[in-house]
């Protein structure tokens, strides 16, 4: 009969364990608070900001990423407002709220494009890279469904307009972002 190379359970006091100058298993070092993933240093926020945990974004204080809801109400009602002025109305009055970074439906809707890396709001120059650069790479084929899921299942809420500038959208209840 073979020897097993297995030690039989039952023998009581025949590990390594039980032989002289055996220690025990070393004990790791305390886990310091913050360690391992999934968990969030917390970070310096600037005079007037906060930090979203959820979304991972600095916003000035009073403000808050759009909802779900409201970003499709502005682009529904972008439809709207382009039909009742034209087309050329809508576009002029771009021109116009641009550099506010703002949209014509973004504007009656109290919301403002952020930028995020910078902390501030989008300028013209990014609003008219948004809307227009964003605009015509959302028209293409299914781009406006990959940019509605993405939109949607995003935790910052981004469609393709919003990366291509760089951009979030938020809601501005109480106009901190002016006028």
């Amino acid at each position: 009969m073979s020897q097993s190379p297995y030690q039989d359970p039952s023998a009581q006091g025949q590990g390594p364990q039980d032989g002289p100058g055996y220690q025990g298993i070393p004990q790791a070092p305390p886990v310091t608070e913050g360690y391992g993933y999934g968990t969030q240093q917390p970070m310096a926020v600037p005079q007037g900001m906060y930090f979203d945990p959820n979304t991972e974004l600095t916003l000035p204080v009073g403000v808050e990423l759009a909802s779900i809801g409201r970003r499709i109400g502005a682009y529904f009602l972008s439809i709207v407002l382009s039909i009742v002025t034209l087309g050329i109305g809508y576009f002029i009055w771009g021109l116009i709220v641009w550099g506010k970074g703002t949209s014509p439906a973004f504007q009656v809707l109290g919301m403002r494009c952020w930028r995020p890396a910078e902390n501030r709001v989008a300028t013209w120059g990014t609003m008219a890279l948004r809307d227009i650069i964003g605009g015509i790479a959302s028209g293409i084929l299914i781009m406006p469904l990959v940019s509605f899921i993405l939109f949607l299942t995003g935790k910052q809420r981004k469609s393709i307009a919003d990366m291509v500038a760089s951009t979030v959208v938020v809601y501005d209840p109480n106009k901190v972002l002016g006028a």
